[in-house]
């Protein structure tokens, strides 16, 4: 079978970010479509609390997600920065070590959640009425938590070596069987939230078994020795250098999205219904950003490795055209199409018109979010592992306190949700265009700079 892997120490720039981001972004937008086509069978076929208790659980679930996620980040950077350095033999060693470290924290870290489950609903005040399908939802998004891990473990380190079409292959296959199935459960079967749930780790454990016979074939970095089964403390030690903080970032997001909830729960389950509704939108507008970003990091990391910082920083003003046009087409559509996007989830008028006007308030921000994005793509590439942990400060220290300072202090009500997220975003966005110049400027006086290979 003929091999996806891309080399981009050489050639156009932009015209790799592109490519490589394409296959992603149509794979993310499928794994969005999907969470839409869930919330829209749990909405219309089970009703608003049911999908208000799907809302509920977001933040518990991607803050478990995350914690295991950015471990196999972390490794698909250093994987990137062997290959761009062509040390063939540690990009297998790298490969093998990241995989045994996402063999053991998406377990412990699905058992702590399964037992935490009802005390951090109780503890994020979920209403009574839909409570009890919370908890068994994040009980079952827990017991399919190896999956989940598994499968972004194999497509980041696919994507370190410039494939990003493997992965959008066994995306689409799993999009497909997940909504198969919750028509099947849901629809047919009635078993309400637990089908939605269900369906969800059948689909995650068929792609991750199906992806990883595929990579075999298909990759030959993916083939073993067995000298390639050596753990090495060394290895092990820069992946979590560089996993640790990235999982304590997107884990400080998390928590900080459950601070949120908070006070959206507080609202009662209108609020929850239409918040829930535009997290799911917004789910599918981070994709272009994320996918840019993540593009970003994998050609950083490879021209990084290869100490061609020059490329670096070509990428990084290519980069910020392509989010640019990404952001014009996102605000033109959210600023005219919103309230009919929300009339997809639930028939509710007041649900609808709340959350039509969420969107409206959140998009004039989306250039600020696409700038964080661009900009902790190409530092992650290269190795700045401090930006991470710090971009996720800041973040978590905003979701905090402005959302309770519109909301309660200023007047703003419900509304100040919403506003809240784009301010937060402009701050970030702010702060890591200042990380970019004291870091990358200083990197840019050392050409020579480099990764450490030895």
């Amino acid at each position: 079978m003929k091999s996806n892997i891309t080399d981009m120490t050489t050639g156009n720039p932009a015209r790799h970010i592109l490519v490589f981001a394409l296959p992603t972004l149509i794979g993310n937008i499928f794994q969005q479509i999907y969470n839409l086509a869930d919330s829209i069978i749990v909405g219309r076929f089970v009703g608003a609390d049911a999908f208000a208790a799907v809302g509920a659980t977001s933040s518990i679930t991607f803050l478990f997600f995350a914690l295991c996620n950015g471990i196999g980040g972390g490794g698909g950077i250093v994987v990137s920065q062997y290959y761009g350095a062509h040390i063939d033999s540690k990009v297998k060693r790298c490969i093998v070590n990241t995989g045994l470290i996402m063999l053991l924290v998406p377990i412990f870290f699905g058992a702590l959640g399964f037992l935490l489950a009802p005390h951090l609903l109780k503890l994020l005040g979920t209403p009574e009425l839909i409570i009890g399908d919370a908890i068994l939802y994040v009980r079952f998004m827990c017991i399919g938590l190896l999956f989940v891990s598994l499968y972004n473990y194999l497509s980041s380190m696919l994507r370190a070596l410039g494939d990003s079409r493997t992965p959008l292959y066994f995306l689409i296959i799993s999009t497909v069987i997940n909504i198969v199935l919750d028509i099947v459960f849901v629809c047919v079967f009635r078993l309400g939230i637990k089908g939605a749930a269900l369906a969800t780790v059948v689909a995650q454990f068929i792609s991750v078994v199906l992806s990883a016979i595929y990579a075999y074939k298909t990759n030959r970095y993916f083939r073993f020795e067995k000298e390639d089964f050596e753990i090495s403390m060394h290895m092990t030690y820069k992946i979590v250098r560089l996993g640790v903080p990235m999982s304590i970032q997107f884990g400080l997001i998390a928590i900080s999205a459950m601070a949120v909830q908070r006070i959206v729960n507080s609202y009662g389950t209108t609020v929850v219904a239409a918040f829930t509704a535009t997290n799911r939108i917004e789910q599918l507008i981070h994709q272009p950003y994320a996918t840019l970003g993540a593009s970003l990091a994998t050609y950083s990391g490879q021209n990084f490795g290869a100490k061609r910082n020059d490329r670096v920083y070509s990428g990084y003003k290519s980069g910020l055209v392509i989010m640019a046009v990404f952001t014009a087409i996102l605000v033109f559509t959210m600023q005219l199409f919103g309230r009919a996007i929300c009339s997809m989830f639930v028939t509710d008028t007041e649900v609808i018109t709340l959350g039509a006007d969420g969107l409206k308030i959140t998009s004039l921000f989306y250039l600020a979010l696409g700038l964080i994005y661009v900009v902790r793509g190409v530092l992650t590439g290269i190795g700045d592992a401090f930006f991470s942990l710090f971009n996720g400060v800041i973040e978590v220290i905003g979701r905090f306190t402005i959302p309770l300072l519109l909301t309660s202090y200023l007047g703003f009500g419900a509304t100040g949700i919403w506003l809240s997220s784009g301010i937060v975003w402009l701050i970030s966005g702010v702060t890591a265009w200042l990380r970019y110049y004291t870091y990358f400027q200083r990197k840019r006086l050392h050409t020579h700079a480099s990764i450490q290979t030895t």
